[in-house]
């Protein structure tokens, strides 16, 4: 890629988008609100002390926050000085977090200590090869970025990175084994926010509640908005009154939510009476929605759901639009909508040949905002981009007008009496009964077909489920390879730290069991 076709780095287009609106309220938590002018005079404050500890373009860098406003000034000033910026999950052990930051050899770690004071303090004394601790305010340990930053006085913010840096090294969320390091460029970077401009339905006076973790999918929304000159408002973490009244609050337009969440609402009695009336725009991800459910929030929450899908490797791919979710056209709720236009999108077999329409493959993809691979694994690198591709080791079906409906993940696809059996169908199935609140649907170990289809199902409040009702609903839809062998009742089914269902722990608890048994 020549310099010229290189585009901006991301520092340099946060910078660009701070300084077309310096009036504006840029962005809000419950401790502070900030103008787009004011942002760029913390950004450049904290640079200049980063610089000054020590920093050199190429280091590693890593953030433990919450969502607060301070967390993501601190993200873009690690990128104006060209450092290789990892977020750590604020809900992640202490286990993984270590095993994150000496994996990415990170020198530097930057910790909110509203949340994380205890975590940074073990993460400093026991992650080899860090050699400096910011914090985000007053603690007991290392240097308080904020009072750095104050005390440089008047400076400019300054871009010392180039866009074919390497920008984000972002792990994965090992639903299905180790995490692994999905490394960007800037310009990589640059495109995840160009293709969410250019495909998301944001409508003027944007208001973006960002009440997932901006470590994840929730902060890919954050530049977007600053570029459309929109306000960005914070929560902490996610609570169903807490994010209702802020809705109601701050005439909220826009926010994410994964599926478990929209369920958490509509279960919850406070939304009988909350104002949601401003809400234009509910995007929602990371996981399947039951299409039961989502008719439900179409009908409480009105025609403002779109659905995004994407992955830590390459992110976004598709996009369900708000027309798309018509309850009158229920088939495509199940669909995860078309490529986003920035991005090919392939079906392939397992010999790398297109699937005939309307038969499951691979999905794969070519796209500028595709990671450049993984950190410092090179076999699973030339296993996932494979002559150009990336795979994303999903499989969907694609109809004759081009929507995209996923199947599953490959390796959740269940093999049983050698036939496929892929679990999403099935929970999509059982999910439209009317006494199941969530259901996921794994293959256990089994003597006779080799793997057995087990479904795990959380009752509706005051519900009871009959486990027989479910399988006869499943085999009346699927057919007989679909219907569970057994279904076990859940108080609740395992989630991961981002919300997704966590079919690996599920797994754990099953593994070794001949499931041969009914009900």
């Amino acid at each position: 890629m020549t310099e010229l076709h290189a585009g901006p780095t991301v520092g340099g287009l946060i910078l660009q988008a701070l300084r077309r609106y310096p009036d504006r309220q840029a962005i809000v938590d419950e401790r502070l609100a900030l103008t787009y002018a004011q942002a760029e005079t913390l950004i450049a404050g904290m640079q200049h002390a980063i610089v000054a500890a020590g920093a050199k373009p190429g280091d590693g860098v890593a953030i433990l926050s919450s969502n607060r406003v301070e967390n993501y000034l601190a993200s873009a000033a690690v990128s104006l000085c060209g450092l290789r910026n990892t977020a750590l999950h604020p809900m992640g052990s202490l286990h993984d977090h270590i095993s994150v930051l000496e994996d990415a050899e990170t020198k530097f770690l930057i910790v909110d200590p509203l949340k994380h004071a205890d975590r940074g303090g073990e993460l400093a004394a026991q992650a080899a090869g860090l050699d400096t601790v910011f914090t985000l305010g007053p603690a007991d340990l290392g240097i308080d970025l904020l009072a750095a930053a104050e005390a440089a006085g008047v400076v400019s913010a300054t871009d010392l990175a180039t866009p074919d840096m390497l920008a984000t090294l972002n792990y994965t969320g090992g639903t299905t084994g180790r995490p692994k390091g999905a490394v960007r460029s800037h310009t990589g970077n640059v495109a995840i926010a160009n293709a969410t401009l250019a495909d998301f339905e944001f409508s003027p006076g944007l208001r973006y509640l960002a009440t997932t973790p901006i470590s994840h999918v929730g902060g890919t929304k954050i530049l977007p908005t600053l570029l459309r000159g929109g306000t960005v408002y914070m929560q902490a973490a996610f609570d169903p009154e807490g994010f209702l009244d802020a809705v109601a609050r701050y005439r909220i337009t826009a926010t994410l939510l994964v599926p478990t969440m929209v369920y958490v609402l509509l279960d919850h009695p406070a939304l009988k009476g909350a104002d949601v009336s401003s809400l234009d725009m509910v995007l929602y991800g990371a996981s399947p929605m039951s299409p039961s459910r989502l008719g439900e929030a179409i009908d409480r929450f009105g025609p403002v759901f779109c659905q995004l899908y994407g992955q830590t490797e390459c992110y976004p791919i598709s996009y369900l639009a708000r027309a798309d979710h018509d309850p009158a056209n229920p088939d495509l709720l199940l669909s995860c909508g078309m490529p986003v236009a920035s991005a090919d999108v392939r079906l392939l077999d397992d010999d790398g040949q297109p699937v005939a329409e309307g038969q499951p493959g691979e999905i794969c993809v070519r796209a500028r905002q595709a990671m450049d691979g993984y950190w410092k694994r090179a076999d699973e690198t030339a296993a996932t981009l494979q002559d150009g591709w990336l795979h994303t080791g999903d499989v969907a079906r694609r109809d004759e007008r081009g929507y995209l409906y996923i199947v599953d993940r490959k390796k959740d696809m269940i093999v049983s009496g050698g036939f496929n059996v892929y679990p999403r169908e099935v929970e999509d199935v059982l999910t439209s009964h009317p006494d199941v609140a969530m259901a996921a649907v794994i293959g256990v170990p089994d003597e006779k077909w080799g793997e057995a289809v087990k479904a795990v199902v959380v009752p509706r409040a005051g519900a009871q489920i009959d486990a027989e009702a479910l399988r006869a609903l499943v085999r009346n839809e699927k057919g007989g390879v679909h219907t569970p062998k057994s279904v076990d009742i859940a108080d609740a089914i395992p989630l991961t730290a981002i919300g997704k269902p966590d079919k690996k722990a599920l797994r754990a608890q099953y593994w070794g069991e001949a499931s041969r048994q009914v009900g």
